[in-house]
This record gives C-alpha cells, structure tokens and sequence, in this order.
C-alpha cells in the first residue's frame, strides 16, 4: 500500500535500481533502467496521492490518469492506481494489478494485490453469469404469440442493422434504415456503398435465421464465410466470403499478413470445435469468437459486422435474444477489444455479457407480465437451456403493425 509519501513502497527505490534493506522486494529480480520513472511521473502520483487522502476522488482520478499517459507500461504507475480504484471498484483494481504483471510479472506489490482481489473478481463474474442465466429463462417463458414480443422483436431486426453499420461509419438513420429494408428505395444524398452496407445485413440476418439457428452440428468457419458472402456481397461480390489478400491496418493492431490468414482461420475453426470451447459458457464463446475473428481480420471489410453476427448466432442457438452493440457504445466497444489485443480479453467478456443482460432487461421489462412468465415457467421448466425461437425477423408483424 502507498508510504508516506502516498506512493506504493517499491516506487522510491525499487524502481531505481536501489536497494530496501530487507524488504521482500528485493528478493526479485530489478526492473531494467531503462524503465525509471521521471521525476514528473513520481511528483503526479505523490499528488494524486496526497488528493486523495484529502478526499478529492476527482482530482486524484486526473492525476493517476495522467501519471499513466506520461508511462502507460509502467508496473509502477498502473499498480500504484489499482490500489487507488480498489476500494470502489475492484475489477477495475484488479485489471490495473494484471496489466501491471502484463509487462512485469515479477513485481511484488502488483502479485500480492492481484493474488488478493482475483478470488473476489472471479466471483462477481461467476454471479453475473448466474443472473444472465435467471433472466434468459424468464425470456424463454415469455409465450412466443405475445403482441408486445412480436413487435420487439421486429423492431430489433432494424435496430441491430441501423446500429451495426452505424458503427462501421454508416450515416442512415433509424428511420432510413427501416425504408432501405422494408422498401428498398434510395434515400437521396445518401451514397451507393451506405444503401449496400444495410442491404447485406438483411441478407446476412435473414440467412441466419433461416439456416443458420436451426444448423445441427457445431458452427464453423464456413457458416462465417457465409455470413460475410451476403455481408459484403453487395459492396463487392469479388471479395465477399473470400480470404484477403492485402495487409491491413487497424489502429494500433496488424493483423497476420495475408499469407497466414488461412492457417489462423483454420486454427480458429478447430478451436470452435474443440472441447474447451464447447466448455465456456455461451456469453464467453461468443465474446471469445467475436474478438478472435476480428483479431484475425480475415476479409479485406465488413470483418466487425460479420463478428458480430457470427457473436449473435451463438448467442442465439443458446437460447439468448440477439444482443446490439449500439452506435453510442462504440468507444468503449473499441477500447475493450484494445485491452484485449494487450492481452486481458476479459474486460470485452465483460461488455458482451452486460450488453445480454441490457438485451435481457429491455425485453423482459416491455413484455413480462409476471404471471404468465410464471405459468410458462412451470410448463416449460426441463426445457429453459434451449430456445428454438429467438430469431429477430422483419416478418414477425404485418408492416404497419406496430402503428396500432
């Protein structure tokens, strides 16, 4: 914990190359020279340290925040504000404590606060997993000739498109949208490849309800290439459901040259068939798959929106409602699948899982009524792990229907 002067005990020596007498810290091995902190770094984190004690959680929030831009790699500075987060938020704590040992692993501090607050992370992942289950069975009791889950239904088939291609930079509005699929005319000022994206999501969505849903057997790499054939099919029928053959660049990520993205699609399709996958629980696989294919980047575009339908088939077959990343999450959408490119994929598991439950939420709370959720459960209760009919249609409704 911080000395006196408000920082962790290591950081006044340790990472100095001096020594602490007997402390324990000496007893693994210094971290190179070439990682000391500046004397501005050490001033910002006593600061923040010393805002803190004073009960400025805001002010010391900004420093930390800034000590951590000036030494982003730094064991030092990422533990030192994992024991500031702990006590209000230990899986962001212990998040700070694992990127720590990321570049580090020998740092003490950060082995001792990660060995303490992981039990206590794994638990409250453990129980969220545990209330997503309670709520999918309640959605799964929902009787499938309900008005009000027809219409949500529809109404999430344009709200997944409209939001999914908005992510990818798509200007369409909800309204748009809805008009692109329902009627296919062209909206004016609007651009060909904007009309295309919306259209190759239908396509994609409709072949995944029609076929893929109901597949027996396990999904694979040929069912992505599907999904993105109809994806991108629109905006380019040369490249669509075809490997790229171009290096690609995606902020801070490259992805494997195109020479080996056949072999780590393969690699991907033999880990989607193999027992530890089958073992995860489907939020897990799902947010798995999702980042391991768009890590891959295997297509030359549309890589995000065949993720995310490929993320929503299995959510779907394990009996979930197809979850909607929403266009105002896209920061965070993108800075989990950074974190998990720097190796902790968990924090994106996370966002997958809390975006099924919001899913779960919004569906329950505009079609629940208790006592029927409760007849249904009583009725249906040995078949709650499967749900052979969560697929978002356009066609639930007659058009016009939710006009009513």
């Amino acid at each position: 914990m911080p000395n006196k002067d408000g920082i962790s005990h290591c950081m006044s020596g340790f990472l100095q190359g001096k020594h602490q007498g007997k402390s324990q810290l000496n007893k693994s091995p210094a971290i190179p020279a070439t990682t000391n902190l500046t004397k501005e770094v050490i001033y910002t984190l006593k600061q923040a340290w010393r805002s803190a004690r004073k009960g400025d959680k805001k002010k010391a929030t900004k420093l930390f925040v800034y000590a951590i831009r000036m030494a982003p790699r730094h064991p030092d500075v990422l533990n030192n504000y994992g024991e500031f987060l702990e006590h209000e938020d230990v899986i962001q704590a212990e998040y700070y404590y694992t990127a720590a040992l990321s570049h580090y692993p020998y740092h003490q501090l950060a082995l001792s606060n990660r060995k303490r607050t992981l039990p206590l992370v794994q638990q409250i992942d453990r129980d969220r997993l545990a209330r997503i289950a309670a709520k999918r069975s309640k959605f799964y009791a929902l009787p499938l000739t309900d008005p009000a889950l027809i219409r949500m239904k529809r109404e999430s088939y344009y709200q997944h498109v409209y939001h999914t291609v908005a992510i990818e930079g798509n200007t369409m509005n909800l309204q748009m949208t809805r008009a692109v699929i329902e009627n296919r005319i062209a909206i004016g000022g609007k651009s060909v490849m904007e009309h295309n994206e919306i259209i190759g999501m239908d396509e994609a969505l409709s072949y995944i309800n029609t076929t893929l849903i109901n597949k027996a057997g396990l999904l694979d790499v040929q069912d992505i290439l599907q999904i993105h054939r109809r994806v991108y099919g629109f905006s380019d029928p040369f490249e669509a459901g075809n490997y790229r053959n171009s290096q690609v660049y995606i902020a801070d990520h490259v992805p494997p040259p195109p020479g080996q993205v056949a072999a780590k699609m393969t690699e991907f399709d033999n880990w989607l068939k193999s027992s530890e996958a089958r073992q995860l629980h489907p939020i897990e696989l799902a947010a798995l798959a999702h980042y391991k294919l768009v890590h891959i980047h295997p297509f030359v575009d549309g890589n995000g929106r065949t993720a995310r339908l490929f993320m929503n088939c299995i959510l779907m077959r394990a009996g979930f409602p197809p979850i909607i990343i929403r266009v105002h999450d896209r920061f965070h959408y993108y800075q989990y699948l950074s974190q998990a490119n720097d190796g902790d994929v968990r924090p994106f598991m996370r966002f997958i899982a809390d975006t099924t439950e919001f899913t779960l939420d919004e569906y329950l709370n505009y079609t629940s009524v208790p006592a029927i959720i409760e007849l249904n459960n009583a009725r249906r209760k040995k078949n709650d792990d499967v749900n052979t009919d969560v697929t978002i249609s356009k066609e639930s409704t007659p058009k016009g229907d939710d006009k009513k």
